[in-house]
């Protein structure tokens, strides 16, 4: 069932009144459908990991937690839902000047976790600051190309490759090569949807792909997750095999809620491959309605940021959703096999408080640029914006 703001009148001017008028009621119940799922694949997930870790006694550990999690992040979402476009840039301003040095001094005050300083202790929770830095940078970028095409005098170009090297940098550092991948990818769609000239667009391109084999050479990890995904059958794969036996055991119905047996044997079922132990519980329909929510808010958040007239609410809007979308894509096909292993979360599903915190912010800040405003939409940024 969709939202509607039918409890609140037309003739309502307050600012609850007003946003709930003005939000996209399809995309915020899609993004609300997908929380749900989260809470509900962590309680039929949280047995299976917590009953392997030592020092936890209740096997809805982590279910509990996740409930909490989804009742925050569906919090920031609507808050920051509620911002006006300059509201957001001002948020995403302060978020990237926190989390930039935050990101720096993680080698010094961090939690290393399998041998990357990704990790903030903050009394019995960790943060991962990059995953509240990707929106921001997105946002920041895309202001700085609106900037740049309404002033040429303005360096709006240079300015957002600075805000997306720095935190490049900070993440090689730690490393985390999955998180340099998604926000370089985002940025380069959010450069594309700029009207950025083509030879730019291509030496990018160019540069992304010698970036790539620079650091498949350079980092011992990602050569080994590549090299096992070549050499399947021949390479210790236990946790891909594992989740893809859980998938395939689903079969189209599923053996019901929490009732999985092999996905007991997926260390991470709970994190980054809670779509394959939910894929056994549920069989093909549930994992497919979810995908289904993430292709609609994608496609719909795109349609939308393509029809405002703002360039900067536009690329800003589309780079976010962009963004949602490629992680949901990595981490589905790494659970379907796809694509070697990257440690990356589902969005709303995959347990984490960082992750759902952050995804609040990234749909959070797509919802508030996205809502319906007076003068109504006009037209595109390729309807004559381009960056000189």
């Amino acid at each position: 069932m969709t939202y509607t703001p039918h409890a609140f009148g037309r003739a309502d001017r307050s600012r609850l009144g007003q946003w709930a008028w003005t939000v996209d009621a399809v995309l915020l119940t899609a993004v609300l459908t997908l929380i749900g799922a989260g809470v509900l694949f962590a309680f039929g997930n949280s047995p299976a990991a917590a009953t392997r870790i030592p020092g936890i006694h209740d096997p809805l550990y982590f279910a509990w937690r996740q409930l909490g999690f989804a009742l925050a992040g569906v919090a920031v979402l609507l808050a920051v839902s509620m911002l006006s476009p300059k509201g957001v840039r001002r948020l995403a301003f302060a978020v990237y000047v926190i989390t930039i040095p935050i990101m720096g001094l993680l080698p010094l005050i961090g939690h290393s976790t399998k041998g990357a300083d990704r990790w903030l202790q903050v009394g019995g929770f960790s943060l991962q600051p990059s995953e509240f830095m990707k929106p921001a940078v997105i946002v920041l970028a895309a202001w700085m190309f609106a900037e740049g095409q309404k002033d040429p005098k303005v360096p709006g170009v240079f300015v957002a490759l600075i805000i997306w090297l720095v935190p490049v940098a900070l993440l090689l550092r730690q490393p985390d090569i999955g998180q340099t991948f998604l926000i370089s990818s985002a940025f380069l769609c959010a450069f594309i949807m700029a009207g950025s000239p083509w030879k730019w667009i291509v030496t990018g391109m160019a540069g992304g792909f010698g970036a790539g084999a620079i650091i498949y050479f350079t980092y011992g990890h990602v050569y080994e997750r590549v090299h096992k995904f070549l050499a399947q059958g021949k390479a210790d794969t236990l946790q891909i095999d594992k989740a893809m036996q859980a998938v395939a055991s689903g079969g189209f119905l599923g053996k019901g809620a929490g009732e999985g047996v092999l996905k007991r044997q997926v260390p991470d079922v709970h994190t980054d491959f809670a779509y394959s132990g939910a894929a056994e519980d549920y069989g093909l329909i549930v994992p497919l309605v979810v995908i289904g929510a993430f292709a609609l808010i994608v496609l719909r958040g795109l349609h939308k940021a393509m029809k405002l007239e703002d360039p900067f609410e536009q690329v800003a809007a589309g780079g976010l959703f962009v963004l949602v979308g490629q992680q949901a894509c990595i981490n589905i096909a790494v659970n379907l096999n796809l694509m070697p292993t990257k440690g990356m979360t589902l969005p709303f599903i995959s347990y984490g408080g960082s992750s759902m915190l952050a995804m609040g912010l990234t749909l959070g800040m797509a919802l508030a640029l996205t809502r319906r405003r007076p003068g109504g939409f006009s037209f595109g940024l390729g309807q004559g914006a381009r960056i000189s």
